[in-house]
């Protein structure tokens, strides 16, 4: 298979003001291309500064998932197919991972996945209203190890916020990274945030969640000895989340 060469933008990581964006080099298959080309359009949401009328977009009234930064989608797809009673949204601004996605919609032939390609953060603030989402997912966001940059980490205490505000009460945030030091202050601001409440305790990660797949990246990692570490937080009613979790 033939490989075309771009230059795509990474994920997003700035402050809720003051945005950052990092280019990166990218590889890009003829397949992902074609994708973005015959794909795009049938499954893409275009970024808005008001709340998204999600039932229209996917034709019906369901619970709905917002995966941030899916990467190649493989946890996403995943969980379309898991749950096909939900409605599934992923954000992304790398375009090979884009058609990657949507050529595993159309190979799967799902129709509850959506995609938005822009600011993470923007998405959430802008896209969905407060007490709308049954889950957020957020797996292996860029750690950003050296210190000068921690302040482009995506999950910070304006993110906890955010996300808390937009999940039903129920609803549930699954964070996971094989960065140690990132996940000891995921864990230390998300508890900090009274609209989440830690599930497996104050202070505590969580056991793998059984609904995230093992990813040759991640799986790499551990034949390399990197240890994964996850977080799940249940949101709760001291902000704004209040409407009733759907099962």
């Amino acid at each position: 298979m033939g490989i075309v060469c771009l230059e795509c933008l990474a994920q997003l990581t700035s402050q809720l003001k003051g945005r950052v964006y990092i280019r990166r080099q990218g590889r890009m298959t003829h397949a992902q291309a074609r994708a973005l080309k015959t794909l795009l359009e049938r499954y893409h949401v275009a970024m808005s500064a008001s709340p998204e009328d999600w039932p229209s977009r996917f034709g019906r009234e369901a619970p709905l998932l917002l995966e941030v930064g899916f990467g190649m989608g493989h946890a996403l797809l995943a969980t379309a197919q898991l749950h096909p009673e939900w409605n599934c949204i992923g954000v992304e601004v790398y375009r090979p991972g884009i058609g990657a996605l949507l050529n595993g919609i159309a190979d799967a032939e799902l129709e509850n996945v959506r995609v938005v390609e822009g600011d993470a953060r923007d998405v959430l603030a802008n896209m969905f209203a407060e007490g709308t989402l049954r889950r957020v997912a957020v797996f292996f966001p860029d750690p950003w190890p050296k210190s000068k940059h921690h302040k482009r980490r995506l999950i910070n205490a304006e993110f906890a916020v955010l996300v808390a505000s937009r999940l039903v009460r129920g609803g549930d945030l699954q964070v996971a990274t094989d960065w140690e030091h990132y996940a000891q202050s995921m864990r230390a601001v998300l508890d900090a945030e009274r609209g989440l409440e830690n599930i497996a305790g104050p202070g505590q990660f969580a056991s793998r969640n059984d609904e995230r797949p093992t990813t040759r990246f991640e799986a790499r990692g551990v034949r390399l000895g990197h240890q994964v570490w996850d977080l799940a937080y249940r949101a709760c009613s001291y902000r704004n989340a209040l409407t009733t979790v759907s099962r």
